[in-house]
């Protein structure tokens, strides 16, 4: 990738119909073979104003089976992307595996224009910069090809393309006063651009600098770009194993040297029903006073429920939504993935859910489910788990940096609890639905659930998303302390 290209004499036209139709037609016979393929594809159009980036997204689209590409250009902010972290407004526009995603504008435009007016500095950038990296790799490592390109101008070019589509009667309404004032500052913005170019340019996520003086030529050079990079990827066995449907990986062997926390949990607790009584509505009604100043000063929250199975999530979540008014909350029962959601990374189902400020989601189970049921089950091979704990820790840190509540629960019980209450739930009539095969059959795999809550548990236990372990043979008391817990994050937080 050239630093700074140089400028080259401009394609003939004739040249440039001649090889049109062969590229035309090698691109759509690729973008076919794309569809079945679990891989997806996002590309980045980006570069300095006036460089084209319209116009490559035009030909783009005319070049490929429009059915198959989102087009996704970022502008300003609305205010439902500005009440979540800023990362939402990407995560849920990325394309299922099969398809093609362009995207004018990206998670690169903010810090790049906010590093070239000075509003911040340059370890500020450059964190955000890592952050993308991040992403980018948590994208890659899922089966996403990612092609960024950089449509460069030089100085001089700039200011004269910008006149030619100022003065044309057909194309003046392209400029914007933003586009002189970028100029402006043409310096500042490559070398703000030339930064995030070195420090994202990888191997999973590589960057493509492109002569853009040259209509022509630039977008030929993209479309051969993607032509090489779709050949390249779609040669390879796919990434992206959970786009095979109805199929498992093998399970991978369940080995844990953590420190058993879970044999910490001390199941003897118990609270009579008048201590109870007392205490529910003791913090219930605390609960609702914070429900309702959280929403003043419009702090969002996320409360997260995991537990064995018959642990009691569900009533536990109802002490908490009674305090609630419904307005307030989302209650999100968490199951198998559709087919939509499988079709996309494990985590994206969880980022459309992110509440609103000043309102709460209820995860019944949740992206914990990568590491436990997945795992466990085989649905996630040994690499895609072991790293989907940093992927969780990173997407809960931007909850909190974004200043959104986490409470996190794990509801335990005894082995002799479950199956008392599994008994339970086969004798009494309206609790019948509750109990299923899949439930005994889990019960089988108690010892390597047990293990994988273990690694979770001390794995993703941080500062500021802790793990509360609730001792649930007794429900009273899981109650009690589950309400008392919610009151005592939101009360700190606000």
């Amino acid at each position: 990738m050239s630093k700074n290209p140089k400028t080259r004499p401009l394609m003939p036209k004739k040249e440039y119909a001649k090889q049109l139709p062969k590229l035309r037609s090698e691109l759509l016979q690729t973008q076919f073979a794309l569809r079945n393929s679990g891989v997806s594809v996002v590309l980045i159009v980006s570069g300095v104003d006036g460089a084209g980036k319209g116009e490559v997204v035009h030909r783009l689209s005319e070049w490929l089976d429009p059915r198959g590409i989102d087009t996704q250009a970022f502008w300003q902010l609305s205010d439902e992307e500005l009440e979540r972290p800023a990362f939402w407004r990407f995560w849920r526009v990325l394309p299922a595996r099969g398809r093609i995603a362009i995207f004018v504008g990206s998670w690169y435009t903010e810090p790049i224009v906010e590093r070239a007016f000075g509003r911040i500095s340059k370890a500020r950038f450059e964190t955000a910069l890592d952050r993308i990296a991040q992403f980018e790799r948590t994208l890659a490592q899922d089966g996403t090809l990612i092609l960024k390109f950089a449509l460069h101008l030089s100085k001089n070019d700039q200011k004269e393309r910008l006149r030619d589509l100022e003065q044309n009667p057909n194309t003046h309404w392209r400029v914007f006063p933003s586009d002189w004032t970028h100029h402006k500052l043409y310096d500042s913005f490559t070398s703000a651009a030339q930064c995030s170019i070195q420090r994202t340019n990888t191997a999973l996520a590589p960057w493509f600098t492109v002569e853009a003086n040259d209509s022509r030529f630039r977008d030929l050079t993209v479309g051969r770009i993607l032509l090489e990079s779709l050949r390249k990827r779609l040669a390879k066995t796919p990434a992206a194993k959970s786009a095979e449907t109805g199929t498992k990986a093998r399970p991978a062997p369940i080995k844990s040297d953590q420190e058993p926390l879970l044999d910490k949990v001390d199941l003897s607790k118990t609270l009579s029903r008048h201590k109870y009584r007392k205490q529910a509505a003791k913090y219930q009604g605390e609960l609702s006073r914070l429900v309702w100043q959280a929403n003043e000063k419009r702090v969002s929250t996320v409360i997260v429920f995991e537990g064995w199975d018959a642990a009691g999530k569900g009533s536990c979540i109802r002490r908490i939504t009674e305090a609630m008014d419904p307005r307030l909350y989302r209650l999100i029962p968490v199951a198998a993935p559709s087919d939509e959601e499988r079709a996309h990374h494990y985590l994206w189902r969880f980022w459309r859910f992110l509440p609103r400020s000043g309102r709460f989601t209820i995860f019944d189970r949740s992206w914990y489910g990568r590491v436990l049921v997945e795992r466990v089950e085989g649905f996630a091979n040994q690499s895609e788990w072991q790293r989907a704990y940093g992927e969780i820790r990173d997407f809960e840190e931007q909850l909190v940096e974004h200043g959104t509540v986490i409470v996190k629960f794990w509801i335990h019980i005894s082995k002799e609890e479950q199956l008392q209450r599994f008994k339970k739930r086969e004798e009494i009539p309206y609790k019948q639905h509750k109990i299923t095969d899949e439930d005994w059959r889990n019960r089988k795999q108690w010892t390597a659930y047990e293990s994988a809550v273990n690694d979770m548990v001390a794995q993703t236990s941080t500062r500021n998303a802790p793990w509360t372990l609730v001792a649930g043979n007794d429900k009273k008391s899981a109650r009690i302390q589950i309400l008392k817990t919610v009151c005592e994050h939101l009360g700190k937080a606000l």
